[in-house]
């Protein structure tokens, strides 16, 4: 189960994410006479306003799939939504259709990723969760690596319709995976009806969840910032759209190395101290971005920022599931997916708002949040494992 929601999250994050390259690039061909802001703001907002609305509605889709109970359907809907947006993209004339595509993006986003995340909860033992969720954000982000890199190739060798279908044909890549692979797992929890129906449910909001939900939401605006600097990099480091994917998927790889080692690492001592140790090395590697002066200096930076982030995104992940109930699980989740959908939203409108004064700016100010953060996170957020794992790391019994 865990490798067929990872086989699926893979594709979609490939098809969404060659997006992040096209779209700065995109918004500045079309017309804008309804929002005749800035390029950077422009896109600013677009990248923003998918994260608002996947942030906002993750709440509603998670308390309604733990309502239902068929994660697997709310998965395949979302995916659906997803790329049909994708498509809309080619026949778009003006940057309010992209407005309106994001949006339907955003929806979709929020409607697959609580059922994912509620359904790897459920299919993975506590001693195990830290590796299950390792495995699922690697794959996520071995997605995220490639469709940059695959968009900027698409966008230089033949224009934006190619780069919006490829983006569209692995978004259905990750529908068939579903559709063959995923199984619903009978929820732990109360029959579905048998509670009454709350989109928050104060008794499932705890400091575990919070704690992780606001980690992540930090994570996710440090290294989102860029993507709405994508044409001021390029100037700046003289750099093409294939330079700036590869500085962006530096990251990605990055990740790709501590990501499951950390995850289970976490799963034998504790999460709180890869989290805290994550944003405290952030901090440097997000500020260090505004000072790059070269694409090497970019990619290294990338690298630096990617092992940080991987401390932080698999023991964010394990510790809310440590913390959920059963029957709560979609709820729970969908805070901690709320905080990556505000992170990826708030991230680059604060870049594109803030760079018009200094480019060096938005990240420092990324910085200092950070640090705050980890203080937050050492301080109030309580760590909890199964008796069966010990805090001097002996080995779990699987």
């Amino acid at each position: 189960m865990v490798m067929a929601l990872s086989i699926a999250r893979l594709g979609d994050a490939i098809g969404n994410s060659i997006l992040i390259i096209v779209i700065p690039l995109y918004v500045a061909k079309l017309p804008s006479p309804l929002l005749p802001f800035p390029e950077p703001v422009r896109v600013g907002i677009l990248i923003s306003l998918y994260g608002f609305v996947n942030a906002l509605l993750q709440p509603l889709m998670g308390a309604l799939s733990d309502r239902v109970g068929r994660r697997k359907f709310f998965i395949f809907l979302g995916l659906v939504l997803m790329g049909v947006a994708t498509l809309g993209f080619i026949p778009a004339t003006q940057f309010s259709d992209l407005l309106l595509l994001r949006g339907v993006q955003g929806v979709g986003v929020a409607i697959t990723v609580p059922a994912a995340l509620a359904l790897m909860a459920d299919a993975s033992p506590p001693n195990l969760r830290g590796s299950a969720m390792g495995i699922y954000t690697t794959m996520r982000m071995v997605g995220f690596g490639a469709g940059p890199l695959l968009g900027g190739f698409l966008v230089e060798a033949s224009g934006f319709e190619t780069s919006f279908l490829a983006g569209f044909i692995f978004i259905l890549l990750g529908i068939i995976a579903v559709l063959l692979w995923v199984k619903d797992v009978q929820p732990k929890g109360p029959p579905a009806g048998a509670v009454k129906f709350r989109i928050i449910d104060p008794k499932l909001i705890n400091l575990g969840v919070v704690g992780a939900s606001i980690a992540t939401f930090m994570m996710d605006s440090d290294f989102s910032m860029i993507s709405t600097l994508e044409t001021q990099f390029n100037t700046r480091l003289n750099e093409t759209a294939l330079s700036f994917g590869l500085a962006y998927s530096a990251l990605i790889v990055s990740r790709l190395v501590f990501q499951i080692p950390l995850g289970r690492l976490s799963d034998r001592w504790g999460r709180k101290p890869f989290i805290i140790g994550g944003l405290i090395l952030i901090a440097p590697a997000t500020l260090l971005l505004g000072l790059v002066a070269t694409t090497a200096q970019f990619v290294a930076v990338r690298i630096f920022q990617g092992a940080a982030s991987a401390a932080i995104a698999a023991p964010a992940f394990a510790l809310a599931a440590d913390f959920s109930h059963p029957g709560g699980e979609g709820r729970q989740m969908s805070v901690v997916t709320m905080g990556f959908g505000l992170g990826i939203a708030l991230g680059p409108l604060l870049a594109g708002g803030l760079v018009l004064y200094s480019f060096l700016l938005p990240f420092l100010i990324a910085a200092i949040l950070s640090i705050v953060v980890a203080l937050f996170v050492f301080k109030y957020v309580p760590e909890r494992l199964s008796h069966e794992h010990s805090p001097a790391g002996k080995h779990v019994q699987s």
